[in-house]
Formats: C-alpha cells, sequence, structure tokens
C-alpha cells in the first residue's frame, strides 16, 4: 500500500512549521509538555530553527493528501563554539526530526529519515549526527536506519550514522 503522505524539499518559508516540529521533538516524553514559546525561546532548542535555510541547512517535509505539513527532517551545521545538542565535530551535520502525533507510526518519521541521509550523503557528508532523549521510542528507528549511539550524556544520547 502506497503511503499517504508526499514528500518534498523543505523551503525558506517552512520555517515557522519547523519550529513546530522542533516542539514535538523536546516534548517527546509523555510527561507534561513544555509550552511552545518556551521550548523556543530557548536557545537551545531555537538553533535548530533559527534563520532556517542558512548555507547548508537541507531537509525535507512531509505532506498530507490535502497538503498539510506533517512532519519534518532536516539538518545544520553547527561551529564547535555553538554546538546542538548531537554536535560531534566540524562539518557533521546535525539531524532534527520531528512528526505530529497522529502521524506517528505511519512511516513518516523512517521515510524522511531515509530521504534526508540519502540526500546528505548525495551533498559528500561522510556521517550525520543526531541527539535522542533516552527511553525515546525513535531510538528503535534510528538503530533500524543504522544509527549507533557514540556518546551517552545525562538523559540523552549522541548517534552517527555513517553514510555510504
Amino acid at each position: 500500500m502506497p503511503p499517504s503522505f508526499l514528500i518534498r524539499p523543505a523551503e525558506q518559508g517552512d520555517g515557522a512549521f519547523l519550529g513546530d516540529m522542533v516542539v514535538e521533538a523536546a516534548n517527546w516524553h509523555n510527561g507534561r509538555p513544555r509550552p511552545k514559546f518556551e521550548i523556543l525561546e530557548d536557545s537551545e532548542h531555537a538553533r535548530y530553527v533559527w534563520g532556517w535555510r542558512r548555507p547548508g541547512d537541507e531537509g525535507f517535509l512531509a505532506v498530507s493528501p490535502e497538503g498539510d505539513p506533517v512532519g519534518a527532517a532536516w539538518y545544520r551545521m553547527f561551529p564547535r563554539e555553538e554546538p546542538g545538542f548531537g554536535y560531534i565535530g566540524t562539518g557533521v551535520p546535525e539531524l532534527i526530526i520531528g512528526v505530529r502525533p497522529i502521524w506517528r507510526a505511519h512511516g513518516v518519521g523512517r521515510t524522511l529519515l531515509q530521504r534526508l541521509c540519502e540526500h546528505a550523503a548525495g551533498r559528500g557528508h561522510g556521517r550525520l549526527s543526531l541527539s535522542v532523549g533516552r527511553g525515546n521510542f525513535a531510538q528503535t528507528l534510528y538503530r533500524s536506519e543504522g544509527f549507533a549511539t557514540v556518546r551517552r550524556g545525562i538523559g540523552r544520547d549522541t548517534m552517527v550514522k555513517v553514510l555510504h
């Protein structure tokens, strides 16, 4: 059965939706969700969308048949002086992914992740990194797509995929 969503490249005007996906990613646990404004005012999270579509930013959106965005995966490069949660080194893009809750477990995240990894490899990147909260069900997806834990932190792990 074909997927009930389409994938398209992320565009300049998608920054607000990417912000929504940062909030989804930050609120992955079943506890009390943090409000959007609180997450996006925090530079640790806001760095993933500030000035979206700067040189080196790449990504994809999953879109419902009605044209509504339902998920996104993108990557950014961070300097050593201002690393992201999953920073492992200069020149290694850090992946961010988020999917609206109602669209989870429908293949959206996997499809976005595969498309972004293929794209990154095509751009000459040798690796992609990400940070994931320990206990997040997405860890199973990442492992199944070839990501391995390279650093364990307080409550979160950094994972890397070697691209072929």
